[in-house]
This record gives C-alpha cells, sequence and structure tokens, in this order.
C-alpha cells in the first residue's frame, strides 16, 4: 500500500466526512426550526457544490497546462500548507461541542431570517464548496509531493469515494450522536502534521531550483525513509511554523476565556 494511496484516501475521507457532517447538522437544525421545507434547498446547494469542485479541479488543469515547474509546485505546497493550516486551527478552536452547536445554529438563524431558500442553498454550497476545493489543492499538492498522478493516488479516491458513499447513510442516522469534540481533535492534528510535512516538501522543491540553500543533516537522514526533509532549511522552517502555531492557539485561547469571564461578571453585576 503505497504513501499515496493512503494520503489521497485520508484527505478525500477527512473533508468529505467533514463536509457531511456540517450538511447533516444544519438539516436537524433546520428540522427542529420548522424549515424542513428548506431542506431540498440545502441538498440542492451542496450538490452544486461538488460540481463546481469539479470544473475548479479541470480548470486548474487546464491552466496548469500540465507543464512541470518546481518553483509553481512549491507555491502550490505552501499554499496547501498554508490552507491546512488555517483548518486545523479552526477547527481545533471549534472543538468545543457548544461553540460548535452555536456557530451552525448562528449560520442557519442568518439564513432563516432571510427568508427565502436561496439562503440555504447558498449556506450550504459554500459549506461544502470551502471542502471541495481544499480537497483539490491538497490533492493537487499531494500529486506534485509524490511524483505525479500515480495509480496509487487514483485507487486511494476511488476507495475514499466508496467509502463515502457508505458512511453518508450512516452519518445521516446517527449526525446527533457523533461525539464531535474527538473528531475535531483528531482532523485538526491530521491537517497540522500533513501542513508541516508539505512545508518540507516545499523548500525541497525551492532547494532543487537554488532558490534556497541545502544543508543535510547527517542525524536526521532517516527522515528520507519516510517521506521528509532533513535538512537544517526544512526543519527550521517547520519549528518556526510550530512555535508560531502553539502561541497563537496559546493567545486565541486566552482571549476567549478573557471573553467568557468578561461576559460572567457583566451577568453577574447586572441588578
Amino acid at each position: 500500500m503505497s504513501s499515496a494511496f493512503i494520503q489521497a484516501a485520508i484527505i478525500l475521507l477527512r473533508e468529505g466526512l467533514e463536509a457531511m457532517l456540517v450538511i447533516a447538522a444544519l438539516a436537524g437544525y433546520l428540522t427542529k426550526a420548522g424549515a424542513g421545507h428548506r431542506l431540498q434547498a440545502l441538498y440542492g446547494g451542496a450538490l452544486a457544490a461538488i460540481g463546481a469542485s469539479i470544473v475548479a479541479a479541470w480548470l486548474f488543469a487546464v491552466l496548469n497546462s500540465g507543464e512541470h515547474s518546481d518553483i509553481l509546485e512549491g507555491i502550490i505546497i505552501l499554499v496547501a500548507a498554508s490552507l491546512m493550516l488555517y483548518v486545523s486551527g479552526w477547527l481545533m478552536v471549534k472543538q468545543d461541542p457548544r461553540g460548535w452547536q452555536e456557530y451552525l445554529a448562528h449560520k442557519a438563524d442568518n439564513a432563516l431570517t432571510q427568508d427565502t431558500v436561496w439562503a440555504v442553498a447558498a449556506l450550504a454550497f459554500l459549506a461544502v464548496f470551502r471542502e471541495g476545493a481544499e480537497t483539490v489543492l491538497f490533492i493537487n499538492a499531494l500529486a506534485g509531493a509524490e511524483g505525479g498522478w500515480s495509480a496509487g493516488l487514483f485507487a486511494g479516491l476511488a476507495t475514499a469515494t466508496a467509502g463515502l458513499v457508505v458512511l453518508f447513510y450512516f452519518i445521516n442516522m446517527i449526525a446527533q450522536k457523533i461525539p464531535l469534540r474527538p473528531l475535531f481533535i483528531i482532523t485538526s492534528a491530521f491537517l497540522f502534521a500533513m501542513a508541516i510535512k508539505f512545508i518540507g516538501e516545499a523548500v525541497q522543491e525551492f532547494q532543487e531550483q537554488s532558490i534556497l540553500p541545502f544543508t543535510q543533516l547527517e542525524s536526521l537522514k532517516w527522515f528520507d525513509a519516510i517521506g521528509l526533509n532533513p535538512t537544517v532549511e526544512a526543519v527550521s522552517a517547520q519549528l518556526l511554523v510550530i512555535v508560531f502555531a502553539l502561541a497563537t492557539y496559546s493567545v486565541v485561547q486566552r482571549n476567549a476565556r478573557l471573553a467568557r469571564e468578561e461576559k460572567a461578571a457583566m451577568r453577574t453585576a447586572k441588578p
């Protein structure tokens, strides 16, 4: 089982699972809010987003013209890593089930107050297209990092697609019972690890074009065996990102705690 097969399958499963959870959660909320008649618009928006994601993938292939460029590859991998870091952080911040439910309720309430099915359809479209667009970018970056669109990569995508078809049925049945916090933490950690790996691969692309220096770390030569870049430049960049991510998460958590304390103090001060 190749690395491309495993990574492609995990990326598609992760993105597809998250999109299905969002749609299932919104469907449940709309039903409870007495807006079950808008479920058709919700699912229609989701299907339109899938089609738009396929078009985005085709446009990317056409505009890229199939020509190999280490510099372009490095830039694409960096963009993919940035998106992975962003989504990883977003998931970690939203890991609290109450916060996640409030987020979904706020989005659905905004759509309901506009009194139009188009608002619901647009909400579903944006939720799914974000996942679809990210999947396109991540898979393209993975193909570049693995040396092309191999049979293993396609097999991984096909396997994940079949798995998602099966999972969709069960997720619709048990969506309200899935513990969101463990799911968010696990997927956040996976995305963060993938982003760190991609950063090392982007550095390698720039090193191959002599844009960045190449300083081999002899003590970490075993990194090659697991697809990592054992150079001072790559490891330094990865460590900087890790430190920055930890610092940012600490600041966000501190601000959230202060906001909660401020709200509690205001409620206590009210007569």
